[in-house]
């Protein structure tokens, strides 16, 4: 009886136990299961690296981790912004309106007081070159009628771009639990900015820009200190720590690369060159660009026809944004070769050369000999404009070529 005693006495200690255990853990559940309900992005260390013609991925580490956005999320809000433009819905030149919530958001901003106006054009680079939080609100309500419309749109048409782990709550990127993305999302993001809007990705390119009197300048570093970079976003906020998507073209070869998680903006750059040095090699091995046989020139017309070309008269610039048709002059050579090479060099030095770029050498009959013209183009206005102003800078030669034919016009000191 004793034994049964003590027996019995045991199972109603276990019992006891097992009941007290039991509501703990549904209790731990509970509370594991709303927090990740709350926050379902894991801010940490993200990389991919893609070849941007092909998609072909050549680094990854944890690209399908959801990682918090942070201003990489205006790269959304500028390609609704873009594909506005291109169906008409907003005008480069527009106004638009600043409501007292854009005028409230935190910095980065660009300071707007409600009530006064903002162009398009000057809210893109306010966007693009400082990342201006007030100003993705004012295009956030023009877009949407409400910050909180346009991030669902932000969503949709990011799921229709196959960005399937991302979903936006702001125009911004400023903390939101629920806004989310991961490195491979925004290198889709960003070859559909590249490939699928060339007229309005030069935008990316800028290094600085002025607002009232005041210069601002890119808070992107790579565009300056990387050879062939030519965009596109930084972001930062406590909870994602600094990210980084870049855009960088040599020889024909254009990468995309992604960071997320940094510890500091330079160790975050610092990773990204490294990413994209161990990157080229790979991606010239599967290119067809190199191999490709330079054209033999043909030599136009005679040479009556080349002198009225040479000196027909040089139409004023015309300040307005067209298809990728604008381009640059660098030079004329005596030898096509050396033209060839020459254009080459300056095309892997600019900071701001659009992925619609290409080289063209142009022959001209002259007396003696010919002359072969060194040119970059494919271009749209701000990119061939940004491109000059970088060589001009740099002690070099360059006048921009307009869209009519092959009319050269002088860049404007402005």
């Amino acid at each position: 009886m004793l034994d049964l005693a003590i027996g019995h006495s045991k199972r109603v200690g276990v019992n006891r136990r097992r009941a007290g255990i039991l509501p703990r853990l549904v209790a731990v559940s509970t509370l594991f299961l709303v927090m990740l309900l709350a926050n379902p992005a894991q801010a940490g260390y993200a990389a991919i690296v893609i070849d941007a013609d092909s998609g072909r991925i050549l680094h990854s580490r944890n690209a399908n981790t959801p990682n918090f956005p942070a201003s990489l999320t205006k790269m959304m809000t500028l390609f609704m912004t873009f594909e506005a433009l291109e169906r008409g819905t907003l005008s480069l030149h527009q106004h638009l309106r600043v409501s007292k919530r854009a005028a409230g958001q935190p910095a980065s901003k660009l300071g707007l007081k409600e009530g006064e106006t903002i162009t398009v054009d000057d809210a893109i680079r306010a966007m693009s070159v400082i990342s201006a939080n007030d100003v993705a609100t004012v295009i956030a309500e023009a877009l949407g009628g409400t910050e909180v419309k346009f991030a669902q749109m932000m969503t949709e048409r990011a799921r229709a771009l196959g960005m399937t782990r991302t979903s936006f709550r702001n125009a911004s990127g400023l903390p939101n639990r629920r806004q989310k993305t991961t490195a491979r999302d925004m290198s889709i993001l960003a070859r559909a900015l590249i490939d699928g809007l060339p007229d309005y990705y030069g935008y990316f390119s800028v290094p600085s820009f002025q607002y009232k009197g005041k210069n601002y300048r890119s808070h992107n570093s790579l565009l300056k200190d990387y050879a062939g970079t030519d965009g596109i976003k930084t972001g930062y906020i406590r909870a994602s720590g600094f990210n980084l998507v870049t855009s960088a073209e040599r020889d024909g070869v254009r990468l995309i690369g992604v960071v997320f998680g940094g510890k500091t903006a330079k160790r975050r750059d610092r990773q990204m060159r490294r990413l994209l040095n161990r990157s080229w090699a790979q991606a010239r091995a599967a290119s067809t660009f190199a191999a490709r046989p330079i054209p033999k020139p043909e030599i136009p017309g005679t040479e009556a026809d080349a002198t009225a070309y040479i000196n027909a008269p040089i139409p004023p610039t015309v300040l307005r944004r067209t298809a990728a048709e604008w381009g640059i002059q660098i030079g004329a050579f005596e030898g096509y070769t050396d033209a060839h090479i020459a254009a080459g060099n300056v095309a892997q030095h600019l900071s701001n050369l659009p992925v619609t770029a290409s080289l063209k050498i142009q022959p001209v009959s002259r007396t003696p000999g010919t002359l072969f013209r060194a040119r970059l183009m494919g271009m749209d206005e701000i990119s061939a404009r940004a491109s000059c102003r970088q060589l001009v800078r740099n002690g070099q030669d360059c006048v921009l070529v307009t869209p009519q034919g092959d009319e050269l016009a002088s860049l404007p000191t402005r």
